[in-house]
């Protein structure tokens, strides 16, 4: 009667805690425990749902600080960018959130989810795939907003990317061949101690087999022979109907001794190993009534092994069963500055990112054909920038401007201009709520209720009436949303725009309010990537060196990487090709010249590197991240300290390339004519 009571408090406190009101918000958290149910609960609402918001929650952003969007990045660099923080640091939280349109209520009905999620090795794969990186600010961040790391990790629910339940799997079939090869393989007897280990083993095994056979019932002879042994090395059992011997305390060499001795000497005998319920494998010799009865048995057991070798696979993939659900019911997808979140999605539950940002973007748009970014919409429709006027557009900041009767479920909160807002409430499990105070901000569950609001809510504002709105009609189709949808940022601090249905970037196009003018200048065939000078050397003084030597107007604009790179962008592209030209020869010469040269400044030390804007691809490239960005291009493999370019002009010959040391070489000589 006690251990009922307790079981039934054990229920009741679970249901309370996953069904908690968050900050009195009603919100659906969701681990180990109650992940099935909850998965079964959410296909349902997913069938129903008009569109589906998203929101992740993360353990950094990024790895290095270099490795954070710079000015200068171009839409390729910026991929590789995304792409290392993706693979890098893990999904802690993933809110998804179901809006479906009530006719009958005139509002939408939400189903906020928060999955906690934490990657564990739960099958036999490559182990890198569950080390993470943390960073401090990310951390401290989801401690500020009262992140339980607790739950996280000790109830999280794990996962299996697509690619890893292939490569669970093609191990799987490897260790099953390799397992029939091993059976069919006779051991070597190499030494005196296994020639009597082995004897002796024919001698028990011809014993129990002889025993057997001359006791029909089993039981006498068996007690006799084998469990007055006083080591317990052997057991005598049933195995599918089957008398038979499970061994105990050998080592994997004896047993492999033992399985060639039952091969070679007994036709009626089949060493076989079988999973125990620990997960532990048993190694046993049943007996069989004939040599096709053996076989059958052995086949039973290999059956039986990759049928629970696949199910524990299956098992395996735990998270990834709401991915493959929102893939299959190919439901508009809603995010807030979502192209980071879904390189998570796609490195994390479907496979290895790509390594060019096309192939990645046709990945997505395979997996979801509808995707809606709200940042996108607030900052590139008239209608809702009017509306926002400048507000900013984060997704805090949207939620309180365009759903303020929704963030405080309160029809005091409301102005008038807010009276033909969407309505919206919230159900979990069967309670259905219409008034709650804010919930927790940065809870990837709320977050992606937020989202969805303040997407029903834009809809509202560009002329979609859900009043007229009928179920079997796809609003990723809807006309006044045509143009926004399968947009992302791939950058927000540049504007870069990508469109998963082609590929192609739109940022000249859509450049939003907020970009600085000169960014629209930035040539990247004009640009020079120059590391390892002088840590103490400002920007200002690399300028001008470099203007003292080609011209006032020579440099365009510089921007820090970090203490130890800079990019500097040349008004000519041939003034790349000189400036790597003479920095190549002044560090080849060893007079008087070089030393009181203008760049002798930068070259200080003897470990500056020059290169084109190829080169910092390359390097943003690699998986090693380190902090210094001169440390990065030492330990992905840069040895030279100058990697000259060729000219785009159809005539490049030697008499061209010695122009440019006799210019380098008058240049020097020019400066110290003039000093």
């Amino acid at each position: 009667m006690r251990m009922r009571k307790h079981q039934w408090l054990r229920t009741a406190l679970s249901r309370a805690y996953y069904c908690t009101f968050s900050s009195s918000f009603p919100l659906k958290h969701v681990t180990q425990s109650n992940f099935e149910s909850a998965v079964a609960d959410l296909k349902t609402h997913l069938k129903a749902a008009d569109f589906v918001a998203i929101d992740l929650e993360m353990t950094g952003v990024t790895s290095a600080p270099w490795r954070e969007s710079l000015e200068f990045d171009r839409f390729d660099v910026k991929y590789l960018k995304v792409k290392d923080s993706a693979e890098k640091f893990a999904v802690v939280q993933l809110g998804v959130c179901p809006f479906r349109w009530d006719p009958l209520r005139l509002s939408f009905i939400a189903h906020p989810h928060n999955f906690f999620i934490f990657p564990r090795q739960e099958v036999p794969i490559d182990s890198s795939s569950y080390e993470f990186l943390c960073q401090t600010t990310s951390i401290d961040f989801l401690a500020k907003y009262h992140f339980d790391f607790n739950v996280c990790i000790r109830q999280g629910v794990s996962y299996l990317s697509r690619g890893q339940e292939d490569e669970a799997l093609r191990l799987l079939n490897l260790r099953y061949e390799n397992e029939l090869s091993e059976q069919a393989r006779d051991v070597p007897l190499v030494s005196i101690t296994d020639i009597l280990f082995s004897e002796r083993m024919k001698n028990r095994l011809r014993e129990w087999r002889d025993g057997l056979l001359k006791d029909t019932s089993g039981g006498s002879q068996l007690e006799g022979s084998f469990l007055n042994d006083s080591n317990q090395q052997f057991q005598n059992i049933f195995y599918k109907m089957r008398p038979a011997l499970s061994l105990n305390g050998f080592t994997s060499h004896q047993l492999r001794l033992i399985q060639s001795v039952t091969k070679k000497h007994f036709k009626d005998l089949a060493s076989v190993r079988v999973e125990g319920e620990s997960s532990c494998s048993q190694q046993l010799v049943v007996y069989t009534d004939s040599e096709s009865d053996r076989d059958l048995l052995k086949k039973e057991v290999m059956d039986d092994y990759r049928r629970q070798a696949e199910m524990k696979i299956k098992a395996a993939i735990g998270f990834r069963h709401v991915i493959d659900l929102l893939s299959s019911e190919k439901k508009l997808i809603v995010g807030h500055n979502c192209f980071l979140d879904l390189a998570h999605i796609h490195s994390k539950f479907l496979g290895p990112l790509p390594l060019e940002a096309e192939e990645f973007v046709y990945s997505v748009n395979k997996c979801f054909p509808y995707i809606i970014d709200t940042k996108i919409l607030l900052n590139t429709n008239n209608i809702l920038k009017q509306r926002m006027k400048k507000s900013k557009t984060s997704l805090s900041s949207a939620f309180l401007s365009l759903c303020p009767q929704i963030a405080f479920a309160s029809k005091e909160s409301c102005n008038l201009t807010f009276s033909s807002s969407v309505k919206v409430e919230v159900q979990v499990d069967d309670t259905r709520s219409s008034s709650w105070i804010s919930g927790v901000k940065h809870e990837a569950g709320y977050d992606a209720f937020m989202t969805g609001c303040v997407f029903a809510q834009a809809c509202n504002l560009l002329g979609i009436d859900f009043k007229l709105y009928s179920p079997s009609e796809n609003l990723a189709c809807n006309e006044r949303l045509q143009k926004h949808a399968n947009l992302l940022y791939l950058s927000w601090i540049n504007g870069d725009i990508i469109d998963l249905s082609t590929g192609h970037r739109t940022a000249e196009s859509l450049r939003c309010r907020d970009l600085k003018k000169s960014q629209t200048g930035i040539l990247f065939e004009n640009i020079v990537l120059i590391w390892g000078f002088p840590s103490k050397l400002k920007t200002a003084v690399i300028k001008d060196r470099i203007s003292k030597v080609f011209g006032p107007i020579s440099v365009t604009s510089i921007c820090r990487l970090d203490e130890t790179a800079v990019f500097v962008q040349f008004s000519k592209l041939k003034l790349v090709a000189d400036f790597l030209v003479v920095k190549e020869t002044l560090e080849r010469s060893n007079d008087a010249f070089s030393v009181l040269h203008p760049l002798s400044t930068i070259l200080e030390g003897g470990n500056t590197c020059a290169a084109s804007y190829e080169t910092y691809k390359d390097i943003c490239s690699s998986p090693i991240s380190k902090l210094l960005f001169a440390d990065q291009a030492e330990a992905v493999g840069i040895r030279w300290k100058t990697k000259l370019v060729e000219r785009k002009e159809e005539l490049e010959t030697e008499e061209q390339d010695n122009f440019h040391e006799e210019n380098a070489a008058n240049t020097i000589s020019v400066y110290v004519e003039q000093n």
